[in-house]
Formats: structure tokens, sequence, C-alpha cells
């Protein structure tokens, strides 16, 4: 499973999944539904090292999965997160 970490355009949805995205220059649909990858939420972190029994961390999405193609067919599978202020793309499959 390959890591990129490269810069990314998304547009996203008023609920926040993407529909499109630029990525090496290619623009690529969303031609699935996106799934959230999810992760303690960032207010959480300080409070870590806790047990937080019964239950667990509070989680928040971290980023999207989802498979998106460009208009000549070229199809992947991609792993994006937000970092506050950039969009990137941390993982590719094909």
């Amino acid at each position: 499973m390959p890591r990129t970490l490269e810069p990314a355009e998304v547009w996203t949805t008023e609920s926040g999944a993407p529909e499109r995205l630029v990525w090496r220059a290619r623009r690529y649909r969303v031609d699935d539904t996106p799934t959230p990858l999810v992760g303690p939420a960032d207010w959480w972190l300080p409070f870590d090292g806790h047990d937080v029994a019964p239950g667990r961390p509070p989680l928040a999405i971290t980023g999207w999965r989802f498979q998106a193609s460009t208009a000549d067919g070229e199809t992947h599978v991609f792993d994006v997160g937000h970092d506050g202020s950039h969009w990137h793309v941390l993982r590719v499959f094909d």
C-alpha cells in the first residue's frame, strides 16, 4: 500500500464528501460512494493516555476513501485527508 502524501485539489458536497479531485494535473470524478476514514477526535488527544472505560475515545472523520476516474478511463482508489488548509492524497491503490 504505497503512501504518497501529495497535494491535491478536492471539491466536496455540502456534507463534506469528495466529488471531484485534481491530482498530478489530472481531473478525476468520484464514481462511487466515499467512505469516511475515522480516527480519534483532535480535541481528545490531550486525554489519549487515559482509560476511557466504558467505551472508547470519540471519533472524527480524518479523511475519505473513494474510487475516482478520469474522462479517458484511468481509475484509482484514493485515500485523501485535509490538514485544516490543504487536501492531500495519502494513498493510491491501483
